[in-house]
């Protein structure tokens, strides 16, 4: 996507930056309603506590505060302020930090070290979030009565919830399949649908919450903080555990932030005080209503508030909502991708871009299979919402409680914030983020443990990536030379010169090639133009034109071409260096010859990773993208020359 693109977003009007926010930033916070109360009181979840009054007065006070102030307060209010050149997201304020930190570099890699988990642990949350999103949607096919009454006899009804537990999930993966499967066309086409449907949405939860609370408005008495204090206080062990059910309310929070770079912070805000709190808060005190005087709804607060003849229509809204915000976590999860591979952190993955308008419309091949096969086996080895919500939570306040720490030493280094200002703040959120991940680890052998492993694996895959890499950079650099130690011993004009002009890419600036000097070794000759090339990525999201490009002419057929990138943009050539013309340096990328160096990784006894990391390693590279497609370099002006590496 070119600048043009980008900045062409800004001149839309904030009211439909609004809408079209409603279907990509709060899918995933929206569908919430559908299991968490559900999860605090259904006999059939796995940690619940009684339907009593004072237990529901108690739970839907700490629901509507946990919004309150992790939300409300800490997201909208201090988060969006993090604005990473417009975007957002863990990985943008790691960016933010480890900048503030200046010349300390322990710090710096304990920053660093932080993001990526953080990063890590969000792609465990793409896999849940679409499965636990569209099961517990289809299942008020069964809550809401639509599927019939189960038998009286206990045998048969045993059979009974058997049979329509498979169905459930087998109609879950049928849809979940045609998800994954249409990603390869983007979003673009039918997002300008995605805003109305998820608005519709929260005007049916907010209208469901009134429906309750006319005859119910007793439970308005929730918003007195006292009531939640005074539930975690009294009601011991069980009172604790319950919390990590109540965090499933604000499960969804961290993509306010990382969908920020998609909209802006204003229409985000704009969005949930007008719209997307008030909806939330009308339909949890709805449900709280309902339970108070209908405690045996326990097992379907949501879908029970609806009159029978709106079951059906309010299944299939919340069907496509779940979709929607499932598309959302997956949109963002490719966002994260490009950032990780861009950032150096992940080996080159195929990415297309699937609009040339629509900012972060991308699509990833593998990342799209792979999740989408985690999450079919994810819904096979559940088999119910109660079940996944078990392991939803560990991994997101884990992330939440990184982004308060990686925005404390943003603020306080970045952006000169004082000590008392600054640690209060923090502390605040901070305690409440322990204590929920506190009651969430409580579930580790219940599920917990899956998001806690797939973040594990991510980061230790992009860690080794990344410690490959600077280790591959360092045993060419030991056999490399310098560029101007190059020209110098060509300048005696015994080597061939052949017409055109060549292309060297090169990682590291100033050192000559391998490809290079392979070249000189088997050809004894050299081109009448030769140009180094070396493309570096910014720890900033996007790079504008008047920076990309560096020229520098070291001798008379010699230049230096550096091309800057933000993490969020793809590397250009050809773009890149029609700009060289402005700078005296007139390429055309058609006619002139890359020269590519190919490593292939040898894992060794020399000290640098431990001997299953170098195998990982050299695995992972094998993945990669070829780079002359990665670059984008036109077909057939490629020559790819090998060399083996030691690590």
């Amino acid at each position: 996507m070119n600048d043009n693109d980008k900045s062409g977003l800004h001149k839309l009007s904030t009211a439909t930056l609004v809408i079209a926010a409603l279907g990509v930033v709060f899918g995933d916070i929206g569908t919430s309603p559908i299991y968490t109360l559900k999860e605090c009181f259904s006999p059939h979840s796995p940690h619940h506590i009684a339907a009593s009054h004072e237990h529901i007065l108690g739970v839907v006070s700490l629901v509507l505060w946990s919004l309150i102030l992790l939300i409300c307060v800490k997201y909208l209010v201090f988060i969006l302020r993090a604005d990473n050149k417009g975007e957002g997201g863990v990985l943008s304020l790691m960016a933010l930090a480890s900048h503030g930190m200046g010349e300390t570099m322990k710090r710096r890699i304990v920053i660093v070290l932080l993001g990526l988990f953080g990063a890590a642990l969000l792609f465990g949350d793409g896999i849940i979030t679409p499965a636990i999103s569209v099961l517990s949607a289809v299942e008020g096919l069964k809550d809401g009565g639509l599927l019939g009454a189960a038998p009286v006899d206990a045998l048969e009804a045993e059979t009974w919830n058997h049979r329509m537990q498979w169905l459930i999930m087998g109609i879950t993966m049928v849809i979940l399949i045609v998800l994954f499967s249409v990603q390869f066309l983007g979003t673009a086409k039918v997002g300008r649908f995605f805003g109305p449907i998820t608005g519709l949405w929260f005007v049916s939860l907010g209208a469901l919450g009134v429906s309750q609370l006319i005859h119910g408005p007793e439970i308005l008495a929730a918003f007195n903080p006292w009531h939640g204090w005074h539930f975690l206080t009294t009601g011991g062990h069980a009172g604790f555990v319950i919390l990590g059910s109540v965090f499933l309310a604000v499960t969804g929070g961290e993509a306010l932030y990382a969908d920020m770079g998609h909209f802006g912070a204003s229409p985000i805000r704009r969005g949930w005080f007008s719209l997307v709190f008030p909806a939330l808060a009308l339909n949890y005190l709805g449900q709280g209503a309902l339970l108070m005087k209908q405690p045996e709804l326990a097992h379907a607060p949501f879908f029970q508030m609806a009159p029978g003849w709106a079951t059906l229509p309010l299944v299939l809204l919340a069907t496509a909502a779940t979709v929607i915000a499932s598309q959302a976590l997956m949109t963002g999860t490719y966002s994260l991708t490009l950032s990780a591979v861009q950032l150096g952190y992940l080996p080159r993955l195929s990415i297309r871009h699937t609009s040339e308008h629509a900012r972060g419309q991308i699509y990833i091949p593998l990342v799209n299979w792979v999740l989408m096969l985690a999450c079919l086996a994810l819904v096979v080895a559940f088999r119910t919402s109660s079940n996944l919500a078990a392991a939803y939570g560990v991994a997101v306040t884990m992330t939440m409680l990184i982004t308060t720490i990686l925005f404390y030493f943003a603020a306080r280094h970045l952006w000169k914030w004082s000590v008392l200002k600054t640690l209060p703040l923090c502390l605040v959120f901070g305690l409440i983020e322990l204590a929920f991940l506190s009651a969430n680890l409580v579930k580790f052998f219940d599920g917990g443990w899956f998001p806690l492993a797939v973040g594990a694996g991510i980061f230790i895959v992009m860690t080794t990536w990344a410690t490959g890499r600077k280790l591959v950079r360092a045993s060419m650099e030991r056999s490399a030379m310098s560029q101007e130690l190059l020209i110098q011993s060509l300048a005696s004009g015994k080597v061939v010169q052949v017409p055109g002009t060549a292309i060297f890419m090169t990682s590291t600036k100033g050192r000559t090639p391998i490809a290079l000097l392979h070249s000189l070794k088997h050809y004894q000759a050299i081109h009448q133009r030769v140009i180094f090339m070396t493309l570096t990525t910014e720890d900033e999201p996007w790079v504008q034109p008047s920076r990309r490009v560096e020229v520098e002419k070291l001798g008379d057929n010699f230049w230096r071409v550096t091309g800057r990138f933000g993490f969020m943009q793809k590397p250009n050539v050809p773009r890149l260096l029609r700009q060289c013309a402005a700078h005296d340096l007139d390429v055309d990328p058609d006619k002139a010859t890359f020269f590519l160096g190919r490593e292939i990784i040898i894992p060794s006894k020399a000290p640098g990773m431990a001997k299953w990391r170098e195998h990982l390693f050299s695995f992972a590279s094998k993945l990669a993208q070829q780079p002359a497609t990665y670059f984008q370099i036109p077909v057939g002006r490629v020559i790819e020359l090998g060399q083996q590496v030691e690590i």
